[in-house]
């Protein structure tokens, strides 16, 4: 009788899941296939189905927009990532040492993350922009010669970007540092303090290679953040000066709306979904087997 139950309840939550299901596979998976045979066509403003095999793939490799954006996101990328894992890890460590009003100090930390990137990138824009900024504090406290103009400059805007980035996803590295900090034995701590090593080889040496596990999920979220990068290029410099910080996102959002290319325009979003799954699958994979590994023990 209670093995019936339990196949009823099994078989009711599968019914109850089914529309989810059903969606996912028609609209998302569709929507992808859709999008990698229109990729395969040439299609302009509309849809068409006359086959051309890679040939957008062959137009994009050669399309000195597309090369400058996938150099631009990946200056930003690394440095972004760099700087997000090691701001966020100290803000962690630091929390984690047990300081005074430690609640009022992580909700400061976390708060840059609950705005979009829209808001981060337009209040970056107004404190960079030389006229109304940074620049302009200076000027105005005496220091006549000082320049921070890099949002108008071809060679430096891309750092700007990545400033505002950091900025605004270090609170979410924080977050899921700390929480791998909390796991951390504090025995293992007040052993390595007896044997008299210094608080930053406790860190390197120990704490760190202890929490792969968050640095592998806070590299997966950021990695993934960066590859579909594009609200905050908006906002920020809206791809300028020129092309100096153009993104493969917004590539694929100007050739789709604004130049009528929906075959060149499904063929980058292809490409940037293929570097996406790059990412994820491996840690999907690590993560698997971390289970299984747990489970047979």
């Amino acid at each position: 009788m209670a093995k019936r139950r339990l196949i009823g309840s099994r078989v009711s939550a599968q019914v109850a899941l089914a529309p989810a299901l059903l969606i996912a596979l028609v609209i998302y998976c569709g929507s992808t296939l859709w999008t990698l045979w229109i990729s395969l066509t040439t299609s302009r403003m509309l849809p068409n189905s006359v086959f051309v095999g890679l040939r957008q793939y062959e137009v994009l490799a050669s399309n000195d927009r597309w090369l400058a954006s996938i150099v631009n996101l990946a200056v930003f990328g690394v440095l972004f990532m760099v700087a997000a894992l090691t701001v966020g890890f100290l803000l962690a460590a630091l929390i984690d040492f047990r300081v005074r009003a430690e609640s009022l100090f992580r909700s400061v930390f976390l708060y840059p993350f609950s705005m979009s990137f829209i808001v981060t990138g337009l209040a970056w824009r107004w404190m960079l922009d030389p006229t109304l900024g940074f620049e302009k504090l200076l000027h105005d406290v005496g220091f006549a010669d000082a320049h921070f103009n890099w949002l108008v400059r071809p060679d430096r805007v891309i750092y700007t970007l990545v400033i505002a980035a950091v900025w605004h996803a270090s609170g979410l590295v924080m977050a899921i540092m700390l929480a791998g900090l909390r796991g951390v034995d504090r025995e293992i701590w007040n052993a390595a303090r007896v044997d008299g090593l210094p608080v930053w080889r406790i860190l390197v040496f120990i704490v760190i290679p202890m929490l792969r596990g968050s640095f592998a999920t806070a590299f997966v979220l950021l990695a993934t953040s960066v590859v579909r990068l594009y609200d905050l290029s908006v906002a920020m410099t809206n791809g300028g000066p020129g092309i100096a910080s153009e993104v493969p996102a917004k590539f694929v959002m100007d050739y789709l709306f604004e130049r009528g290319n929906l075959a060149l325009a499904t063929a980058a979003a292809t490409t940037m979904l293929i570097t996406v799954i790059a990412v994820v699958a491996p840690w999907y994979h690590w993560q698997g087997r971390k289970t299984h590994v747990g489970a047979a023990h």
